[in-house]
């Protein structure tokens, strides 16, 4: 019973400020369309270019490492032989 009192309690304040009306004058930023298409495919342009840097360099890292575990190999060899 304490519970549930101590919960409509926590939850009323939330519910009021929920049900409150806002005055007509409210300031809100407006955003034009294109400004915000414009920012979206400015992100989108942006997260392209991030993935297309890191494939690469990781290409370069594995392409490296291939590279030197082929060196090894051979020297592997030339010693048994």
């Amino acid at each position: 019973m304490a519970d549930n009192i101590l919960l409509m309690l926590l939850f009323l304040p939330l519910i009021a400020m929920t049900s409150a009306e806002e005055p007509e004058s409210s300031s809100c930023y407006r955003i034009a369309p294109a400004t915000l298409a414009g920012v979206v495919l400015g992100d989108i342009a942006l997260t392209i270019f991030i993935v297309g840097v890191t494939y690469c360099c990781a290409s370069k890292r594995r392409q490296q490492k291939e590279n030197a575990d082929k060196v090894y190999m051979n020297v592997r060899a030339n010693c048994k032989a």
